[in-house]
């Protein structure tokens, strides 16, 4: 056998063992009957497939565990949908490798897992997710708002900080009322309280990420690249949105399977023109109240 046909298929091989090993362990994980019945299946074929590819090579093969070990570690903190999506992009790479070799068969089963798993997640924690959006949408663009005018009013760290927690947790409390509100008027399939909570706890962990800054950096900061403490600290809570967007988008683009870069510029922009408007807000009020 040619040396870079027995890599390919070692490769291969490889990314079976590995892979059926990631969906036995999440099996085991799993208290929901269905979800554990149709992993252990899938574990299954990744298995045929590992003996299938090992009679062509002759060899036998170990799994990648730090592999293992990372999705793992990747269901128990993000969810089961999330590690199984992001495994299933693997996926669709190798049925490409497994066309160009002539395995047709098995690129038709690494193409069916997919379709397989979209009826087969049933996960609490994305039942919520549109509550988890609103609560950390709202504060990203409500409160980096806030602070912008704030910093550019006072030029104050601490009275800035003051006044983003202030702002930002009684938002939040607001937001998770208006939540349980809406949820339980609409009668939604979702429990109003969890609903709720879920909008109020990330509302809150954004409002304590943006104005960490302020609270972090001191006055006595000297100027760096040319930037004030006040306005360092700014910019520095703009970093953290923008790091929070793409993060939360992703998981959401992965979990969705919706396009990444058009939500990311969506609320990126939103935030960027929020900030900008209040800017100039804040400016035109620290002028006119002689502050």
């Amino acid at each position: 056998m040619a040396t870079k046909l027995q890599h390919q298929l070692l490769s291969l091989q490889r990314m079976e063992a590995t892979e059926g090993e990631i969906y036995r362990r999440l099996a085991k994980k799993q208290k929901n009957p269905s979800n554990k019945k149709i992993l252990l299946q899938i574990a299954e074929e990744e298995g045929r497939h590992e003996a299938i590819l090992a009679e062509a090579t002759g060899q036998t093969v170990k799994p990648m565990m730090w592999k293992v070990w990372l999705h793992s570690q990747m269901a128990w903190i993000f969810g089961l949908t999330f590690a199984v999506k992001m495994l299933e992009r693997v996926e669709r790479d190798a049925s490409t490798e497994y066309r160009k070799l002539g395995y047709d068969d098995l690129a038709d089963e690494e193409d069916s897992h997919e379709e397989r798993l979209i009826g087969l997640l049933e996960e609490g924690r994305l039942t919520y997710i549109g509550s988890v959006v609103l609560g950390m949408s709202d504060a990203l663009i409500e409160l980096t708002g806030a602070l912008a005018g704030l910093t550019f009013a006072f030029g104050d760290l601490k009275l800035v900080a003051l006044a983003g927690l202030v702002t930002g947790i009684a938002a939040a409390f607001s937001m998770g009322a208006s939540e349980y509100l809406s949820t339980r008027s609409e009668k939604k399939d979702t429990n109003p309280l969890t609903a709720a909570f879920f909008t109020w706890i990330a509302y809150l962990l954004t409002v304590f990420m943006l104005v960490a800054p302020y609270l972090i950096i001191s006055p006595e900061t000297p100027p760096v690249y040319g930037l004030e403490p006040h306005v360092l600290a700014l910019v520095c809570t703009l970093i953290i949105g923008i790091v929070v967007i793409a993060s939360f988008n992703f998981y959401v683009s992965v979990v969705e399977e919706v396009s990444f870069l058009h939500r990311f510029a969506e609320m990126a922009g939103l935030l960027f023109v929020v900030s900008l408007i209040s800017f100039g807000i804040g400016i035109l009020l620290s002028n006119w109240m002689g502050i």
